[in-house]
């Protein structure tokens, strides 16, 4: 099956690496142009070594090795003023906007609910919740303006399902993007404007595969790694495994933004080998 999104232009926040850059890639291997964001720079508290210009330039060529056209900027999701220009400009130069996928996201270090940081609590939710909430309002009004429909996916988390001790300030925001989805869904229905979230379970990328969450996993080893992570992370799944790949959530995403799920909107779509069951 090719062209499944064919001719339609995405909005992709988080395009620089990881789930991000697969969703942003496999949108345009299936014909969709894109607007590609990320903040490529640091964010306090974030354990893993975060993207680059170069990163999302390296997204760019991917995209343009299957003929599409693509718009880049460094954007904070935080920041609602350059998202909407991002986007305008984007519009401008593509021509319309059918998809937003809202993946941005941040993994910061846990602690009892209690003993939370604040300003750790604040900034997750200010990046996973209120960022997709600004996402989706940049672009919006465009895909409004098309009075074609469209298709508007959100990156929760099987956080987003279920709770975890000691990351009660991730969980919270996951949970929020489910009620963000289900009253964007409930709005945006007479537009023909499908809104659903997706709930990835442990993902190998860079969030996950760094040195804090081999510590915080496996805090009993002096220098664990990836195959220390391996045994736990598969106790969380039905299925044999302990984690999954970021095509496994971009098939997901192109589902969701293609005309297959034509009539899917409001759901929270878990790719999570099980691990909801647990």
């Amino acid at each position: 099956m090719s062209g499944r999104v064919a001719d339609k232009v995405a909005f992709v926040t988080g395009a620089a690496r990881g789930q991000g850059r697969s969703h942003a890639v496999h949108l345009a291997r299936e014909g969709a142009d894109i607007i590609a964001i990320d903040i490529c720079a640091p964010i306090d508290g974030m354990p893993e070594p975060t993207s680059t210009p170069d990163d999302l330039a390296e997204t760019a060529e991917m995209i343009k090795g299957f003929g599409r056209r693509v718009v880049t900027a460094q954007v904070d999701v935080r920041d609602y003023a350059s998202l909407a220009a991002a986007v305008d400009g984007g519009v401008e130069q593509l021509g319309r906007l059918d998809i937003i996928v809202a993946n941005a996201g941040i993994g910061t270090p846990g602690a009892p609910l209690d003993e939370m940081d604040e300003q750790r609590w604040q900034d997750t939710i200010d990046v996973n919740l209120t960022g997709v909430w600004k996402t989706v309002k940049a672009g919006i009004g465009h895909i409004k303006a098309g009075e074609r429909g469209g298709s508007i996916v959100l990156t929760s988390s099987v956080g987003g399902l279920k709770a975890y001790q000691r990351v009660g300030h991730y969980v919270s925001a996951k949970h929020g993007v489910v009620g963000l989805m289900r009253t964007l869904a409930v709005e945006l229905g007479p537009h023909s404007i499908r809104v659903n979230s997706i709930h990835p379970t442990h993902v190998n990328t860079p969030m996950l595969m760094n040195e804090s969450t081999y510590t915080t996993f496996r805090p009993d080893l002096e220098n664990p790694g990836p195959a220390d992570l391996e045994p736990i992370c598969r106790m969380f799944h039905v299925l044999p495994i302990p984690w999954v790949e970021a095509e496994d959530i971009s098939n997901a995403v192109l589902f969701l933004a293609s005309d297959e799920s034509r009539y899917m909107t409001g759901v929270p779509l878990p790719v999570d080998g099980g691990s909801c069951l647990k």
